[in-house]
């Protein structure tokens, strides 16, 4: 991916940023291989999705062919896919918080309120630590006892996706790219309020009477939502005027923009092999991914006194390999009393208390990905490093007491919420838009 700059469309460098940081390669490779192994559990498990319901239980509250068709849902299910396709909001691209999402429905039911719904859930904006995500069966007729403190254990109309198969379900996944809109549509420009694009205009109808089918309306008009203060009217029918209908059924989020991964392919941000491999397989059939990891580097160098000296990870700690021990602990006694240490010692401290890949681990740990954040900071310290004072061991230490809040909300208890910070505010107000 080249470098980004400020004058690039902010929805791109929005996206860019959560294809690279939100389903790490490693997460996908586990989940994905777990999957194809019928565990879908641990699939689950993998890509960090909590699984709240029981099937043995779903048989005995709803029958026997109920459980049946989530059994072969959660077999089917690709978390990783999910975490991918799952809504997000800014600054930073986590998961939306307090979101409850319908995946699929069952029941005899199944096409009005009373069906019982597959859901996926993202816990309140105070508890998202780790950015996880749980599974349960919600009904209307009991709601869903198992969903504790969750603010909306509702479904949401304007973000479901049991119409969206094919952002979830391997059998469907195949489906993206006729469904995934078309890029650039520069002739709907024309008529969009300004500032809203990316639209998959050419979807709209197809997706529209999906919609109406599934709902069994009568109808021909569907609203379609741009943004909070823009709002449009689609009529499927025989044209005429027409005043906003709060009754119309609203098009989903997943069926109203383009797939951000056309976008990112079209400007050039990202490329196939950086895509979810089911995600590059329908934009790009017949796509093969490349084999070609980045190197590893071993050492760093650092001008000193006039020479080029190597800092390296030795015995699981990261040192001045130029310097031998005595030199070391001289320097640290005089940095101690207040002297100038030499410059390979500051350049260990400062990597040590705000290193140059502070951003990667800031954002690793805001989208849950604990072990690629853990690793990055063990490649540049060594994994026997103890943290000095400073901006990372900071980061390291809010992110565990994020962990102690998610605990705390997943077993049912509100009593605690973690400090509130800048990051929280921003993230709070993006949720409200």
């Amino acid at each position: 991916m080249h470098p980004l700059t400020a004058n690039e469309n902010p929805r791109l460098l929005f996206w860019a940023r959560v294809r690279e940081f939100a389903v790490p390669p490693s997460m996908i490779e586990t989940a994905t291989a777990r999957r194809e192994l019928g565990d879908w559990a641990g699939a689950c498990a993998a890509a960090h999705v909590d699984v709240d319901l029981n099937l043995r239980a779903v048989g005995r509250a709803h029958g026997d062919s109920v459980a049946a068709q989530v059994r072969a849902d959660l077999r089917h299910l690709a978390p990783d896919l999910l975490r991918w396709h799952f809504p997000r909001i800014g600054p930073d691209g986590v998961l939306r918080p307090g979101l409850t999402v319908s995946l699929a429905r069952y029941g005899p039911a199944a096409e009005g309120e009373r069906a019982i719904h597959l859901v996926a859930r993202t816990p309140p904006a105070w508890a998202d630590a780790g950015q996880r995500i749980s599974l349960a069966l919600w009904a209307p007729s009991r709601g869903d006892p198992g969903a504790g403190l969750h603010p909306h254990p509702r479904p949401a109309r304007r973000y479901r996706l049991d119409l969206h198969r094919h952002l979830w379900d391997v059998r469907r996944a195949g489906e993206l790219r006729e469904r995934a809109g078309r890029w650039p549509l520069d002739f709907a420009r024309d008529w969009l309020p300004p500032g809203v694009g990316a639209c998959a205009v050419d979807r709209w109808q197809a997706e529209a009477e999906l919609l109406l089918r599934d709902e069994g309306r009568e109808g021909d008009v569907v609203a379609v939502r741009l943004s909070a203060r823009h709002k449009l009217m689609l009529n499927l029918g025989t044209p005429r005027e027409m005043a906003f209908d709060r009754a119309a059924p609203v098009l989903p989020e997943a069926a109203t923009w383009v797939l951000p991964d056309l976008e990112l392919l079209h400007a050039g941000l990202i490329d196939a092999d950086r895509l979810h491999p089911l995600v590059a397989s329908a934009l790009r059939p017949g796509h093969r991914p490349s084999r070609n990891p980045c190197a590893v580097r071993n050492s760093r160098l650092v001008e000193c006194r006039g020479a080029t000296h190597r800092l390296g990870v030795v015995n699981g700690v990261l040192v001045a390999l130029d310097h031998d021990a005595g030199e070391v602990r001289r320097e640290e006694l005089l940095g101690a009393l207040g002297g100038t240490e030499l410059p390979c010692l500051r350049a260990i401290d400062e990597a040590h208390r705000h290193p140059e890949n502070l951003v990667e681990v800031r954002a690793r740990l805001d989208h849950g990905d604990t072990a690629g954040a853990l690793a990055a900071v063990e490649a540049l310290l060594g994994p026997d490093v103890l943290l000095r004072d400073g901006a990372l061991r900071d980061e390291l230490e809010t992110a565990v007491r994020r962990q102690v809040a998610h605990g705390l909300y997943r077993a049912g208890l509100a009593g605690y919420r973690p400090p509130s910070s800048k990051q929280d505010r921003r993230r709070r107000r993006a949720t409200l838009r």
